[in-house]
Parts: C-alpha cells; structure tokens; sequence
C-alpha cells in the first residue's frame, strides 16, 4: 500500500481525514504530530486515538526547544510582526511542522503527505509552500479543497458512521490553536468584528482588572539578540518562555485583537495570547534602541515588516528569508545585555538597560559642557540641513499662504 504522512492533531478534522485517506485512496497512514508547548492535554491520548481511528503508526515529537531557537528566536531578532500587532505565533509554527512531516515521509518512503487546513485560510499554503521547498517530489493532499465534506456537521455525521471518536459538538464558540509561543483565536463569534470576546475565553492572560495591584519587575538578559537569562538567573530556551508566561500572563500582559489581511485576499479577525513573547519583544527593541546606531535601526525597521510578510506568508524556506537573516545576525553581534521592566495591569514600561555595548555616551548627552560636542558647530549644520527649504522658500514662496491664513 501506498504511504501518506498526515498531520495530525486528534480534533474533529484530522481524524475525520485519516480515515477518509484510507477510505479514498487505500493509504497506509502514518499520523505526525508535533509538541510545540501546546500542553499536555491536547497530545494525551494521542497515540492511541491515531491508532484506533485506522493510523499503521504515530509519530509525536516534542520540537519545543528547537521551534524556539531555531524558528521563533530568529523571528524575535529580526523584530517581525505582522500588520504591526500580530506576533506571528501560528504562521512562525506551520513551517517546522511541514519539515517535520516531511523528514518522516522521507524516512518512511511515503509517496505523499496530507493536512488539515482549510481552502479559505493561510494555514494551507504554509505547509504546501514548506514542503514544494523541502521535498517538491512529494504529492500535498488537501481533502477541504477536494472532498464533499462542507461543514462541520458533515464532518461529524462522517465521524459517526465510521465509529471515530472526537471530543467535539456541532456548536463550538470558536477555534483555537496553541503552542509555547502564543494562542490564537478565529471563528464562530469571534467573526463579528464589533463583538468583544467573552473574557472566559483566554487561557493565558488575565484581564487588566484581575491583575495584581502592585507591579512585577523582570529584568531579561539578551546574548546577540537571544534571550539567555531572566532575573540575572541563565535559562533553557523552554523554561525562560514558560517563565516569562506565566509573569506577563498574571499582569494581564499579551493580549491582541487584530482585523488581519490574510494571503488569500480575505480580512479575517483573530484574538491572541502571546504574554511572553509580548515582554520579549520590547526588552529586544529597547535593548536595539540602546546597541545600534541610527541607519542601521532605521534600515532593519524596514526589513521587519518584510521579515514579517516572509513568515506569514509561510516563506521560511525562501532565498530571501535566508539573505535577510544574514543581514540580521550581523546587526546582532552587539546587542547584548540586561533590560529591567515593570510590569502593571496590562502596561509594560522599562525601568532599567545595560550593555557593555551602549552606544549612549553621557558626556555627549548631557545638557553641561562637554568636550566632544561644540554647540556652536550646530549652526553650520541647521544651515546646511535647511538649505533647501530656504532656497523654495526665496525662489517659490511656497508657504507665504500660511502666514496670511
């Protein structure tokens, strides 16, 4: 029998689909699922669910440590976001799923590989994308393009006449996907944009009213841009994020409600969780703005909105990913050192920043005399910063109108 590697998660859509795989085209399927962090509870019983719903065998591999060194440090550092306030927890994630899908198919001489993600969403094209890179040889298998199941009330009714059991009803308020890094939330009544979501919703955060009334302080220590230690204590890539969670969660900090533009032309609304990340982010900005001078701040400000495109897009495995994270490590050689915040209902402000790499100089900045600085070299400047307004101003009047308003 032909083999087909499928991602595999348990819910109602993938075991639906492992048996429609062996049901449609006679595959011997064999069920991968990753352990990003998304908790216990979702792999129990994992295993033993692929097998009983017809899987030949499971593979589930705990790729924590290396999603967050190898996919969503490099993201940090590149400063990504995506529409400015989406820290890209999901689309950072779907691509070292793909490889890893793919590696088992290559060790198993499967002819295909096969997911879940539906024909409206992003989700398809970063695991198709990832393994036309990876393994274009491969055949992609995607039944919500291709099969008659329309709703999730057909996928239920096929799941009963097969026997398959998933923990599911017809009414669910709303999707979700988690790992380590964030959790998302999309669908059923997050769909009305006006609509608030229901505080019981969120597993991560607290609401700023349930916060503690005193502030937490927290000072991360940052190596080349990578996070290494918190409270001056050195820390495993895992236990920091876990940490750093739970703080940010309990002072109600990570949470984001964005009207996204998806790749495939529709704008979509998602609700986010992302505590840690959150705190990571703007220690790393604060420790840049400390580290790097001003063109190359500037510049690299430039390359994160398109870093970010690349990982939402789903183009980890692209030449030009690859080309900008050169670009980035070497922006990175610099910034090192320790970013003190506090924490406070929702609110994060910094309280303190170090580095034997600074770039701030106090006898340049300070308002009392200093020898590095003349202030009287500063009118030459503003002379010639100016010139050309000046020269407008006497040739063309453009402004007179503004004096006479």
């Amino acid at each position: 029998m032909p083999k087909v590697v499928l991602a595999y998660s348990g819910g109602l859509d993938t075991s639906v689909i492992l048996r429609w795989l062996k049901e449609e085209y006679g595959y011997e399927v064999i069920a991968f699922a990753a352990d990003l962090g998304q908790g216990p509870d979702e792999l129990k019983g994992l295993e033993e669910k692929a097998l009983a719903t017809g899987a030949s065998s499971v593979y589930i591999q705990d790729l924590r440590k290396t999603f967050l060194e190898e996919y969503v440090f490099p993201m940090l550092r590149s400063g990504a976001l995506y529409e400015r306030k989406y820290l890209l927890g999901t689309s950072i994630a779907r691509p070292l799923i793909a490889r890893g899908m793919v590696q088992v198919a290559l060790k198993e001489g499967a002819e295909a590989v096969a997911h879940g993600a539906t024909g409206k969403g992003n989700d398809q094209v970063r695991f198709e994308v990832t393994v036309k890179a990876l393994a274009p040889e491969l055949k992609i298998i995607a039944p919500w393009r291709i099969w008659e199941i329309r709703s999730r009330k057909d996928a239920i009714d096929y799941a009963r006449r097969y026997d398959i059991p998933v923990p599911v009803t017809v009414e669910k308020p709303y999707s979700m996907d988690r790992n380590i890094w964030h959790i998302s939330y999309e669908g059923g009544i997050l769909e009305d944009p006006h609509q608030e979501p229901p505080e019981d919703m969120f597993l991560l955060t607290r609401s700023p009213a349930q916060a503690p009334d005193e502030p937490a302080v927290v000072e991360i220590s940052f190596e080349k841009g990578v996070p290494v230690a918190l409270n001056g204590t050195a820390m495993d890539s895992v236990s920091l994020l876990n940490t750093l969670n739970e703080i940010a969660g309990e002072n109600a900090v990570g949470r984001v409600d964005l009207v996204e533009n998806r790749l495939v032309g529709m704008k979509s609304r998602g609700v986010y969780e992302t505590p840690g990340g959150t705190l990571l982010y703007f220690a790393h900005r604060e420790l840049e703005q400390l580290t790097l001078d001003r063109e190359t701040m500037r510049f690299k400000e430039a390359v994160a909105i398109k870093y970010g495109e690349i990982v939402y897009y789903g183009l980890w495995y692209s030449p030009l990913r690859r080309a900008l994270d050169a670009f980035i490590d070497s922006t990175q050689e610099k910034v090192t050192g320790d970013i003190e915040l506090k924490l406070y209902r929702g609110n994060i402000t910094i309280s303190g920043r170090r580095s034997p790499y600074s770039l701030y100089h106090t006898g340049l900045a300070t308002f009392e005399e200093g020898e590095l600085y003349d202030q009287k070299d500063a009118g030459g400047f503003i002379n010639l910063f100016g010139l050309p307004l000046q020269v407008e101003a006497l040739l063309r009047g453009t402004w007179k109108s503004e004096l006479e308003s």
